[in-house]
């Protein structure tokens, strides 16, 4: 089975941090493409912590801090490529979603890729640094744990 990154929302800080926050749900990447030109001085306010640390959502390009591990369908999976390489033609000047598909296929073939080196609903956590020769990401995965429903109920006084 495949699995991609799904952006969830362990709080609302998401909301404050970035410019535009990703939706709960949608499909993510990590999106180190947009970054690729980047400088020290453009790593600034709310711009520097979507760099740092930002999935890219691929319904509303928002970005998110947390993302979990989940199944993907091939329409599901067919329908994040046609979005992502519709974004690169809108935004990063591809000729057409035809010569963009690509390379929306490389960005999520990596996504996948690190996706299935993990079971469902492992939460991963992207770090980025700028270094001399391009983006540095490294991800921390978060493994997920199986606690009993009842730990979390709350108990008479």
């Amino acid at each position: 089975m495949t699995h991609l990154a799904r952006v969830i929302r362990l709080d609302e800080s998401d909301l404050n941090v970035f410019e535009h926050a990703a939706e709960v749900g949608e499909w993510a990447i990590s999106g180190a493409f947009a970054y690729s030109n980047w400088t020290e001085a453009d790593l600034t306010g709310k711009r520097r912590q979507a760099f740092a640390h930002g999935w890219l959502g691929l319904e509303t390009f928002g970005r998110a801090s947390v993302v979990a591990v989940a199944p993907i369908t091939e329409r599901e999976w067919t329908a994040a490529a046609e979005a992502l390489a519709d974004h690169f033609v809108a935004h990063y000047g591809a000729p057409s979603r035809e010569a963009a598909m690509p390379v929306a296929l490389e960005e999520l073939g990596h996504a996948r890729d690190l996706c299935n080196d993990y079971e469902a609903n492992t939460l991963i956590l992207v770090e980025r640094t700028l270094e001399e020769v391009g983006v540095r990401e490294r991800f921390r995965p978060v493994a997920p744990v199986a606690a009993p429903l009842e730990s979390f109920a709350v108990h008479g006084s």
